[in-house]
């Protein structure tokens, strides 16, 4: 009998052991992770995804092919449309494994989304974001995804409210459904959608983006805005996304197209500044979009062989997806010394992009062989980044830190650029021939971030104000006001005042708090209330001339 109870005992000892042994060998899915404002592929090297969008729900019989058509393409990504049964028919668990699978094969980067809440509170047919996390959660979707962290991001719901809800029950909906997926089981990078239809022209996603984030307890959620008509000017991209890139929170541009309800998009803004930060973009959408939005089709009838006009820009630009996008490492692309997602083309190195599109000569600037990289710092637009060594122009990845291109630093408008040290690559310009010339008559007129006319007023206190008229029309204009503190010692809160003597007015203002209605006040939020010594912040606005002519008002700063 002791005989037995001893065997026994080390019968049992030996299936602990093994049942331990299996577990420490199981596979490890380290999934997707955020770095400050950089995305991580799960061998943690920085990724910036470059893909499209593709409407499974409404086509499920042309996954297959398109998502082989789409990798063709040199995309490192797609974000898949999915349906949880209240608008369309639901995509089972089953169909969303198929879904991973086909992605995993060409090795696409999987964003799987559920489109039925699109617009939501003004679209009657949408469904609470509510009922996308319970999509999540549901058996069979749950069991098709975990285990895939490496290779699925989710997400939540695709523009999940329209213009009618407040910023508070934007913020607060979010937060409980990534609560919600969190408590529910799922580890996968979660992205989460703006309000106002994915547009964020009311920025309650901007601003409310720091608590959205600390509510997520893996500190694993990136954030998406659709740009469409609402960013029809350089200077409102720049401002929307540096917003977000300034305090270190990571966002991607979901949705993007060349033209939307008959307005234009300023696409080549969107491209320049999404490879100069290092953001990533998802264009809007390979085919199928119908008779009203026919002209967001990125190949045409889903013949990959035929490129429409916006897919062609997208695509083969200088900006685009064949010349910018790298595979994540986890499907063999190898990391550079500097950054695993630059292109090895040198983006147009400005910030301010081109007023025209990519032509089969374009001019791309190369760094000659007298580069003398020796360090110093870029001022980007009030925010301090290091020279990088080895890489000339565009955005780096040195030292496990984001760097600026001498080159592309040097292009900045007065006051940025470089500082302190100041030596400097001599830029000689080359001729690339980009695959096939995007022609088309919609591209947007950009103005530059820099001025079309501009104001500048010394203030006491050790504060200067510029303000900054950077793009007008017959009716409207868009403009910045740049506060720079001169002096020596950082200022703690900052105040910018103005009034126009004459019919200019404003219709909206973002990275700062406006009062007033003329004269007006604007002072900083959280993020960008503080100024250290040297240092410049900027926030934007657009308003109404109402009959009269663009101002450059004189302005108060303390």
């Amino acid at each position: 009998m002791k005989q037995f109870v001893t065997n026994a005992r080390k019968h049992l000892q030996r299936t602990a052991l093994a049942i331990l042994a299996s577990a420490m060998v199981a596979p490890a899915f380290a999934g997707w992770s955020v770095s400050g404002s950089q995305i991580l592929d799960p061998n943690g090297n920085p990724f910036v995804f470059r893909g499209v969008n593709h409407a499974h729900a409404w086509y499920p019989d042309r996954l297959n092919q398109s998502l082989r058509d789409i990798a063709a393409t040199g995309a490192n990504s797609v974000r898949v449309v999915l349906a949880n049964g209240t608008q369309w028919t639901r995509n089972s668990g089953a169909d969303v494994t198929n879904v991973i699978n086909q992605c995993k094969a060409n090795k696409l980067v999987c964003v799987l989304e559920v489109h039925d809440s699109t617009g939501y509170g003004e679209s009657a047919a949408a469904t609470h974001i509510s009922r996308a996390t319970e999509y999540w959660l549901s058996a069979d979707i749950k069991a098709a995804i975990i285990g895939q962290e490496d290779y699925v991001i989710v997400n939540i719901a695709n523009e999940p409210f329209g213009n009618s809800t407040s910023a508070t029950t934007y913020t607060n909906d979010t937060i409980t459904g990534v609560r919600a997926l969190r408590s529910g089981g799922l580890t996968h990078q979660l992205m989460v959608d703006a309000a106002n239809w994915g547009q964020d022209w009311q920025n309650a996603m901007r601003d409310n983006a720091p608590a959205i984030f600390a509510a997520d307890t893996l500190k694993n959620t990136v954030f998406s805005v659709h740009m469409y008509e609402v960013y029809n000017s350089a200077s409102i991209v720049q401002s929307y996304l540096s917003s977000f890139q300034t305090r270190g929170l990571p966002i991607v541009v979901g949705e993007f197209g060349a033209e939307h309800n008959g307005s234009n998009v300023a696409e080549e803004a969107i491209l320049q500044y999404a490879q100069d930060m290092r953001i990533g973009y998802l264009g809007w959408s390979w085919s199928g979009n119908g008779g009203c939005c026919v002209q967001l089709d990125i190949v045409n009838n889903w013949n990959a062989a035929s490129l429409s006009t916006w897919g062609n820009f997208l695509i083969n630009s200088t900006n685009g997806i064949k010349a910018t996008s790298r595979l994540a490492t986890h499907f063999g692309a190898t990391p550079s010394s500097s950054s695993s997602s630059r292109s090895s083309v040198a983006p147009g190195s400005s910030s301010v992009p081109s007023s025209t599109p990519a032509t089969s000569s374009s001019s791309i600037r190369s760094s000659s062989s007298s580069v003398n990289n020796t360090g110093g710092t870029c001022n980007w637009y009030g925010n301090r980044y290091p020279i990088c060594v080895s890489t000339p122009s565009g955005w780096g990845w040195e030292n496990q830190q984001s760097c600026v291109g001498r080159t592309s630093c040097a292009a900045l408008p007065a006051p940025f650029g470089i500082e302190g040290n100041t030596a400097s690559s001599t830029p000689s310009t080359s001729s690339s021939s980009s695959s096939t010339p995007a022609t088309s008559s919609s591209r947007s007129s950009v103005t530059p971030p820099s001025s079309s006319s501009s104001s500048v007023n010394n203030n006491t206190g050790g504060l200067t104000c510029t303000y900054v008229v950077s793009n007008s029309w017959g009716s409207g204009f868009t403009g910045a006001i740049r506060v720079t503190n001169s002096g020596t010692s950082a200022k703690s809160g900052w105040t910018a005042s103005w009034q126009y003597s004459g019919n200019n007015r404003l219709t909206s203002s973002w990275n700062t708090t406006l009062t007033g209605s003329n004269p007006y006040s604007a002072t900083g939020l959280g993020w960008n209330s503080n100024i250290g010594a040297g240092q410049t912040v900027e926030f934007g606005f657009q308003g109404n001339t109402n009959g009269g002519s663009v101002e450059t008002p004189a302005v108060t700063c303390r």
